[in-house]
């Protein structure tokens, strides 16, 4: 026998063992691959979905990279520890530390080779399913399968280089002492004490994560955003120092307590509790960690589909065009409008707003006030029903959805300065017919009459009335091809800081709908992605820190058998012992995420007046199902494989 194939016979004899590192490592490639694939696609020419596409999975693909790097040195230190004794008797047989090394190259190189073709396979078996969901998420009309080498090579190029470097630096984590020792598998100095652990540690880790919970239930709009960069770091260190330490205080306070201590099987899984959780503290902090990244980044994407999909009510028009009276092409850009719209033969109807600007002597500031009829027409075409003025009567015109709730009771009687007109203001308009804050944040709706009395009393210098042309347009979606020059100039002029100098604005809905559910939702699935290698890699490092203590649990469980322990007993160990590595580190991620979405709901309120609760809710239920299959799957191999030392 060779020494290549005594290599390839230790991987295949510890196939069990590397079985979740394999497939998590494939995973990442096959996820890495597909990426690349829409990287280099030759069909996508749209300049807009092409640099999202760019921006987006390029940015994927180096936190992916990154992952995958501490992913497998951790896991390669972990299998190297967890073979120390065979190690041990390789080296009393007279095998050179060097030859040792070049093992450890090889049989790394083995796994490493095999899930890049692996992965690589399978990412270019699921290219057309993954291209069609991007199809109809990017809505292009065509996006085929095609060949090309780049994809391949960016990927066998990362990956192969990757094992590599871990190929080369993974004998570093082989423990050196005695020969006797690594055969007796003598624990080395960090993981003596199994029962040690810092009350000081113990107790900051409980202060730090109350503080993080507390700051992020009770935040407001005017700290959230400097929570974003205070909360995460005292939020780590305080998890960190969690399962090193507070968790040993809690567990001695338990076993401190005799009744519940010394209580049936309690007693053995209790201290078989604290001795797992002192060797596997780091662990679990990384898969608490993982999974929290895993659930933050699905929870924000998906509050980024409800902003999409919410849209729709908060800018009810299909367009908007705001002519200052200064404006000379109004009537040009609006016959535009109207032609581009009977060309692509899509309903609509246009109403026009004169816009007037008073003093309010009840509250010294400006306020807009609309017409009637004009109100009425417009909720006429959306389906609502009028509103009866009388005059001296007026209503509140709601800035946003939110505001109708603060003006609906609400009992105003002012004095228009410039007209002379007293108006008694009673409640809020129930509807909403214009995007948020589009015409005022401070508006009204008078009667005809009082309307035209305004009018007739001229205007200021300060206080001019502007042209608002509302277009109802039912297939709002289809408008996103209309008015575009004059929509790239109003962007120009954005983006050259002169928009006050511009007479005119124009908003286009369905043109920004398209552009912002192009871009979270694809984003939204690249994360999920993303999302599945951060969840699967987080139960790999539970299932190989299991199955590396997999020898020395069947002895105890042999220990216990011989005793006289029933199938039903053994099965209640089991679960005692497996259910807290499985959904503790889970349930402590849960919680970070539930307080994180709070702080996340309240930017979002004063973003957008939205609401993320049913998107959060179905993410986290969504991993929380995923995680009790994981949790049925590992058992039912564990317990298989504890029984067939029987």
């Amino acid at each position: 026998m060779t020494f290549r194939q005594f290599a390839y016979r230790n991987v295949v004899r510890n196939r069990r063992v590397y079985a979740a590192f394999f497939m998590a490592s494939v995973f990442s490639v096959m996820v890495f691959f597909l990426y690349s694939m829409l990287l280099f696609h030759p069909s996508i020419e749209d300049r807009f979905v092409r640099e999202i596409a760019i921006m987006g999975m390029g940015a994927a693909e180096i936190i992916l990279y990154i992952f995958t790097v501490f992913f497998l040195f951790y896991s390669m230190r972990a299998f190297l520890q967890a073979r120390s004794k065979e190690f041990g008797i390789l080296l009393h047989l007279g095998m050179a530390k060097g030859q040792l090394n070049r093992l450890i190259f090889i049989e790394t190189m083995i796994i490493g080779v095999a899930s890049i073709v692996a992965g690589t396979i399978l990412g270019y078996m699921f290219s057309k399913f993954f291209f069609m969901i991007i199809r109809e998420i990017v809505l292009l009309p065509a996006l085929p399968l095609y060949f090309s080498w780049e994809p391949f090579a960016l990927t066998i190029g990362a990956f192969l280089s990757l094992f590599i470097i871990i190929s080369y630096v993974a004998p570093v984590f082989i423990r050196t002492g005695e020969v006797a020792d690594l055969i007796q598998e003598v624990p080395s100095s960090g993981s003596k004490g199994a029962y040690g652990y810092s009350k000081t540690r113990g107790y900051l880790g409980l202060l730090f994560l109350g503080m993080s919970y507390a700051m992020a239930a009770s935040t407001t709009n005017s700290v959230v955003i400097g929570l974003i960069f205070f909360l995460p770091p005292l939020a780590t260190v305080g998890t960190f120092y969690f399962f090193t330490d507070s968790l040993p205080l809690l567990l001695h306070q338990i076993r401190n307590r005799k009744r519940l201590y010394w209580h049936h099987f309690w007693l053995l899984s209790i201290s078989e509790g604290v001795v797992r959780l002192r060797e596997n503290a780091r662990m679990f902090f990384i898969v608490t960690m993982v999974s929290t990244i895993a659930f933050m980044s699905v929870g924000i994407l998906a509050s980024l589909t409800s902003f999409a999909s919410q849209y729709r009510e908060m800018s009810p028009l299909g367009l908007v065009y705001k002519s200052k009276p200064e404006n000379e092409l109004e009537r040009q850009h609006i016959a535009q409008i109207v032609k581009e719209l009977n060309s692509e033969r899509l309903d609509y109807s246009l109403i026009r707003f004169n816009v007037l600007e008073q003093t309010s002597t009840f509250t010294e500031n400006t306020v807009a006030i609309l017409k009637l009829s004009n109100i009425n027409l417009l909720a006429h075409s959306f389906g609502y029903p009028a509103v009866n003025l009388r005059e001296g009567e007026a209503v509140f015109l709601p800035p946003s959805v939110s505001s109708y709730d603060q003006l609906k009771d609400r009992i105003v009687t002012t004095l228009l300065e410039e007209s002379d007109v007293e108006v008694s203001i009673d409640g809020a308009y129930p509807h909403q017919l214009f995007s948020s804050y589009s015409i005022a944040a401070n508006a009204i709706i008078l009667n005809d009459t009082d309307y035209d009395k305004v009018f007739e009393s001229g205007v200021t210098d300060k206080l001019e009335p502007f042209s608002y042309y509302a277009f109802n347009v039912p297939d709002w979606q289809m408008t996103k091809e209309i008015g575009l020059s004059i929509d790239n100039n109003v962007t120009e002029s954005f983006l050259s800081g002169d928009t006050n100098q511009l007479p005119y604005s124009f908003e286009n809905p369905g043109l920004r709908y398209s552009v912002i559910r192009t871009t979270f939702s694809l984003l939204l699935f690249i994360g999920l992605l993303l999302a599945a290698v951060f969840f699967l890699a987080a139960g790999s490092f539970i299932y190989f820190r299991l199955y590396t203590s997999l020898d020395r649990d069947r002895k105890q469980f042999d220990v216990l058998r011989r005793m006289g322990i029933t199938d039903r007993e053994f099965k209640k160990i089991v679960n005692r012992q497996l259910i807290p590595q499985f959904f503790f580190p889970w349930g402590v991620a849960f919680v970070h995420s539930s307080f994180a979405f709070l702080s996340l709901q309240v930017f979002w309120d004063a973003l957008a007046e939205i609401s993320i609760v049913r998107e959060l809710v179905i993410v986290l239920a969504g991993f929380t199902l995923m995680q009790i299959f994981y949790f049925y799957l590992i058992r039912w191999r564990y317990l298989a494989h504890i029984r067939a030392s029987g």
